[in-house]
């Protein structure tokens, strides 16, 4: 599926995509926020990536599906294209995004619980008195 035979090749915006799985307007995107760096242009304006660019963004939508924040994204590139890095600071970046994966995990088992809990007291029928909508009504 490779087009690109070289690190030096040159790869459309459409064939840097379709290599990605990354849309046009996502890699334009990214090259706005810095995720990407900015491509060489052909004399005609058109955008020139290499291979590097592939690797970049399936780095990063990688990490998207992991659900880390566009900052978070951007401190991980800049250490994976570090070879000095300390792993110490990937491993703070990651456990700090799972503590956030956690709390998100407890809120939703939390929401879960009390819909549950309502539903659980909602005979259903014909009649009028409801307790999910007399919860969702009150102030509390």
């Amino acid at each position: 599926m490779s087009r690109s035979k070289s690190p030096e090749a040159a790869l459309t915006i459409g064939q840097l995509s379709e290599e990605s799985c990354v849309s046009p307007k996502t890699i334009r995107y990214y090259e706005e926020v810095g995720l990407l760096p900015e491509p060489k242009r052909t004399p005609n304006g058109y955008r020139c990536y290499d291979a590097r660019s592939v690797h970049i963004l399936r780095f990063v939508g990688r990490a998207r599906e992991l659900g880390f924040p566009m900052q978070d994204i951007q401190d991980l590139l800049a250490l994976w294209n570090n070879k000095r890095r300390k792993s110490s600071k990937v491993r703070a970046i990651a456990e700090s995004h799972l503590a956030s994966i956690d709390s998100k995990i407890a809120k939703l088992q939390s929401m879960h619980d009390t819909i549950q809990q309502l539903i659980h007291g909602c005979h259903g029928d014909d009649r009028p008195d409801c307790p999910i909508l007399d919860e969702l009504s009150s102030r509390q």
